[in-house]
């Protein structure tokens, strides 16, 4: 479906890719979006298809430059040691980092013991909770900002939560929606409230150095990956539940 795009020009090629191969941060802490093969370790995912793509739109070859945590992700690509990136949208992030529109959508939301007394999110913020996040995830930045009572517990990545949820007795556990039923369902005890608390948008992104023209190239790929089904077929291929293809910008 990258039939169609138009080779871009050879100055966009330099400046998005200036080494020759395209660096892309792949962050496997959100397995929305990427995850690992459990024999080879190689990572896959709708990230890792669009990372394909984009690099043949530019004729050079890629380079996976694979993280374990959003930060890890930011950090790289704001220092200019990756090309572009897969991030969840952010004011803070966005400091260093030239974002195109969404291209998913996902549900941020909160975990809680079954005996848990909190049933709606309202009754989070509360002196006496403590809420365990993902370190530098786009929830620990969004909650960072919104949370003005309840203490914020953070793991050291998004796969982590829950275990520090649990290990730590912990009130609540936040995180994105899918990961957090997966937890669920292999750590007993534990649900969900009802309604989110953010909505994540996922986006790519390449550092602000690149220049206006660089990052006017990668905003147009997403929406042509958009528009002609490609991350509706990714989201398919690799089965992902929950997470929804952004509208157009």
């Amino acid at each position: 479906m990258t039939d169609h795009l138009t080779r871009a020009d050879e100055t966009v090629v330099r400046a998005l890719a200036p080494t020759g191969t395209l660096r892309v941060a792949i962050n496997v802490g959100n397995p929305i979006l990427a995850n690992r093969d459990t024999a080879t370790r190689e990572p896959y995912g709708v990230s890792i298809d669009l990372a394909t793509a984009f690099a043949r739109m530019l004729g050079v070859p890629f380079d996976l430059r694979v993280f374990e945590s959003a930060g890890e992700s930011v950090a790289a690509v704001t220092a200019d040691e990756a090309d572009i990136g897969f991030f969840a949208i952010d004011p803070l992030r966005g400091e260093g980092i030239s974002f195109t529109a969404a291209y998913v959508l996902i549900e941020g939301c909160y975990m809680v013991r079954h005996d848990s007394p909190i049933l709606e999110n309202a009754e989070v913020d509360q002196p006496h909770n403590r809420v365990a996040v993902g370190k530098g995830s786009a929830y620990d930045l969004f909650l960072s900002r919104e949370l003005k009572h309840a203490q914020i517990v953070r793991a050291s990545t998004s796969p982590a939560v829950i275990q520090v949820f649990v290990e730590q007795g912990l009130e609540v556990a936040a995180g994105v929606r899918q990961q957090l039923e997966a937890d669920a369902r292999s750590t007993p005890g534990l649900r969900l409230l009802g309604e989110r608390f953010m909505v994540i948008q996922q986006a790519m992104g390449t550092p602000k150095s690149r220049g206006d023209a660089a990052a006017a190239t990668l905003r147009a790929f997403v929406e042509a990956m958009k528009s002609s089904g490609f991350v509706a077929d990714a989201l398919a291929r690799h089965g992902i539940v929950g997470a929804t293809v952004a509208p157009a910008a």
